[in-house]
């Protein structure tokens, strides 16, 4: 966005999905991808906030999974409670991307299709390719910068991380403005979101935190402070990022799995660290007989967890993450606390 307007006209009004918005102005969008069985219009909610002084673009999109709302809240919180008086450059904002799946609190839409395995997307395609494709070029292009937000799948939770490709120096640029106490390396599946934004040129970081289904205000107001801290690193707010006490880059984890199916009884937290050996959960029959217990295989941190206490054999039970003996003391002090 803030290459296109450089490009063409300087720091001037911007045309967005046909609606004019000039520098300190702010534009709320209806970006049309489809139509339903009765023909109405399928369009997705986009607001466009603008800065009197020139600055990069940035993207924030929030609900690519329907039923993931940690990041609509975030989205709406930073919309309607931050002054943004004194923004430099462009925010575009996605609070409910996947707008079929949200409608239906379903992960995905109603073709069954993984938005998030859809981009860059189709505007001759199915309906999820057409949703990746009308965000990829109207959103993610046209920006220079993207943090996705994202919850636990399914019936899993996430304690607050960031996923970023830390191989790439802009990436992890990002990454380390934001501020999360985690930071998982990867480049994320092929045809993400994230995957394909940094593949076109537009550094961008996946947040998670939290649960499906459920608005969870630490999850929000940890990934609101992220949020500010990117945009301050970036020049488009006054001030500097707040780095947190203590910042790890996992570069190894791993879901540990159920052995037996059963009623699970899980024995650690969100962000526990744990010992190699130590129990994670215990699995047991109707008659609280035939026990299975579950033990770490390495010593590290508990990043995700199930929430469902029905198991079969094989399901992932709690995402490990590994690190250095020192790094897992010092969270051990901060844990306690």
């Amino acid at each position: 966005m803030a290459k296109a307007a450089d490009a063409e006209s300087g720091w001037g009004a911007l045309d967005f999905a046909g609606t004019r918005v000039a520098p300190g102005e702010s534009g709320e969008i209806r970006l049309k991808v489809s139509e339903t069985y009765t023909a109405e219009v399928v369009a997705i909610p986009v607001t466009v906030l603008r800065g009197k002084a020139p600055g990069p673009a940035l993207f924030l999109s929030a609900s690519i999974h329907g039923d993931e709302l940690n990041g609509v809240g975030i989205i709406r919180d930073l919309l309607n409670d931050h002054p943004w008086d004194e923004l430099a450059g462009t925010l575009v904002a996605v609070p409910v991307a996947n707008v079929p799946a949200f409608l239906n609190q379903d992960r995905r839409l109603p073709d069954r299709r993984d938005l998030n395995r859809s981009f860059p997307g189709s505007s001759r395609g199915s309906l999820t390719s057409r949703v990746a494709r009308a965000l990829f070029d109207e959103v993610i292009k046209r920006c220079d910068f993207g943090v996705d937000l994202h919850t636990g799948g399914g019936d899993r939770s996430n304690y607050p991380q960031l996923r970023a490709d830390l191989d790439v120096p802009e990436v992890a640029d990002l990454a380390r403005a934001f501020g999360s106490p985690f930071v998982v390396h990867g480049k994320g599946p092929e045809r993400s979101l994230r995957r394909t934004a940094v593949r076109a040129g537009v550094p961008t970081v996946v947040f998670e935190a939290g649960s499906p289904r459920r608005f969870e205000r630490p999850a929000i107001e940890a990934g609101k402070l992220g949020v500010l801290n990117v945009l301050r690193h970036l020049s488009m707010l006054p001030g500097e990022p707040e780095p947190p006490p203590l910042a790890f880059q996992v570069r190894e984890s791993r879901w540990v799995r159920a052995r037996a199916g059963g009623i699970l009884d899980l024995k650690v937290e969100l962000g526990q660290p744990v010992s190699r050996g130590e129990e994670i959960s215990l699995n047991t029959n109707p008659f609280g007989r035939e026990r299975s217990a579950l033990k770490a295989p390495h010593s590290g941190v508990v990043l995700g967890l199930t929430q469902l206490p029905l198991v079969h054999p094989g399901d992932a039970i709690c995402h490990l993450a590994r690190l250095e003996r020192s790094e897992l003391a010092a969270w051990r002090e901060v844990w306690h606390r």
